[in-house]
């Protein structure tokens, strides 16, 4: 399982969607848009708020539990 999850300092949403993935034993990269580089490729997916969560390739523009779920329990 591939998470990637774009994030910012001062984000609930992106401090309760880490701390589940944590909760869930799911490793995760953390992309925080502080990094120009990030924020950039946020940007290209259409994405201008955080947190942005990437599940094997599905975009998921903000924390939808029943979608996330359904990604990690495929």
């Amino acid at each position: 399982m591939n998470i990637t999850i774009y994030t910012q300092d001062s984000c609930l949403p992106c401090q309760y969607i880490k701390n589940y993935f944590k909760g869930q034993n799911l490793p995760f990269t953390e992309k925080n848009i502080k990094n120009s580089a990030y924020r950039q490729e946020m940007m290209d997916m259409d994405a201008f708020s955080t947190p942005l969560i990437i599940i094997n390739g599905e975009v998921i523009h903000s924390v939808d539990m029943d979608r996330i779920e359904a990604l990690i329990h495929e």
